[in-house]
């Protein structure tokens, strides 16, 4: 039987309503024209202003949806080299033999400086403690092994330390955080160097391990007695003590982001053209020693041109207004490496076109 006039338009209008809402589905939910999606993995360093990013950008943005996975930064470079992210975060600036294993050229962009910070759980102390290099160094080489051994005191005097065995707790993953700190014991430390080295998973000489830097937090947290190191957000975050630290020039520095900046400031004459820096153990009075910046690896050719571009725009949004989201726990970059860094981020094309 024919349909009438108002069943036929009512027939149309579910066929019209189906049909958008199979298309919605498909789509994810994308809004019209669909989302671009952009996959990053890597260091734990930087997760938690990433997601505070991520966040920030999305609301400015709906239809640029992006993921940031902190699986580490030997994650980050495996999968930026695999191709299977489209950019990755590290803390550890890849080596030249790691680039070369990469299918094109990979880029390092610096987004933004922090601290790798010692922190400990010692329930009897209420004041932050102090390290000498060579104390904290044997701390981990596990040759100073109790709370109370005289050389610690005399780094803490009339600080009352307990009789208790020292737990040293450490990356289980590839961390550009245990590279950053690593970096560091092996410039001021031969026989560090030596036996241990400057590595992202080095063979450690004893300790437990935890994965991430919230692995390792947690760790230190919950079990009483224990050192280890982490960015300064996740102590911050968990109420954890930070350490002072003396640096080059004989100083107790604490990990303050002005600290921070000032040890990027006496290591800025030495960055090299690819912005792949240390500043550990810098020598400037104020410097916080085992400060470092956090890299994003973007291949400088796009395969896609919508994704690329997407990328670009969120790069340059990241180390502009994202810098005024670092709070008290990372530092922005100095103005001269966001000039270089937003040239690096100018320098990204898709088949040889500028995507900026």
């Amino acid at each position: 039987m024919p349909l009438s006039r108002p069943g036929l338009r009512i027939a149309t209008l579910v066929f019209l309503i189906s049909g958008a809402v199979l298309a919605l589905a498909c789509s994810g939910g994308a809004p019209a024209g669909g989302a671009i999606k952009l996959q990053g993995a890597g260091a734990t360093f930087p997760n938690p202003l990433y997601q505070k990013w991520v966040s920030e950008y999305g609301k400015l943005h709906p239809n640029v949806q992006i993921d940031y996975q902190p699986i580490g930064s030997g994650g980050g470079i495996k999968q930026i080299q695999e191709q299977t992210v489209d950019f990755g975060g590290t803390d550890a600036p890849m080596k030249d033999d790691e680039l070369k294993a990469a299918p094109a050229e990979l880029l390092h962009i610096p987004t933004v400086l922090g601290a790798v910070v010692v922190t400990y759980n010692v329930a009897s102390i209420t004041q932050p403690l102090h390290f000498s290099p060579d104390v904290l160094t044997d701390i981990f080489l596990g040759k100073i092994k109790k709370w109370d051994d005289a050389r610690i005191k005399q780094d803490n005097p009339g600080v009352s330390l307990p009789s208790a065995d020292i737990t040293t707790v450490h990356r289980s993953d590839a961390s550009g955080t245990t590279f950053v700190f690593t970096e560091y014991l092996s410039k001021v430390s031969p026989e560090w160097k030596a036996n241990v080295g400057t590595d992202k998973i080095p063979k450690w000489p004893g300790g437990q391990g935890g994965k991430g830097n919230d692995g390792v937090t947690g760790q230190i947290k919950n079990q009483p007695n224990t050192i280890g190191y982490v960015e300064l957000a996740y102590a911050t975050q968990n109420k954890l003590p930070v350490a002072l630290i003396k640096n080059a020039a004989g100083k107790f520095v604490e990990p303050t982001i002005d600290a921070v900046v000032a040890a990027a400031a006496s290591a800025s004459a030495n960055t090299p053209d690819d912005l792949r820096v240390s500043i550990t153990n810098s020598a400037g009075e104020a410097a916080y020693p085992i400060s470092s910046y956090t890299y994003i690896l973007a291949y400088k050719d796009q395969k896609n041109a919508d994704k690329g571009k997407a990328l670009v725009d969120f790069l340059w949004w990241a180390i502009h207004d994202g810098e005024k989201l670092t709070g008290t726990d990372f530092a922005p970059l100095p103005a001269e490496i966001a000039k270089r860094a937003e040239a690096k981020i100018n320098s990204i094309t898709s088949g040889g076109k500028p995507l900026r």
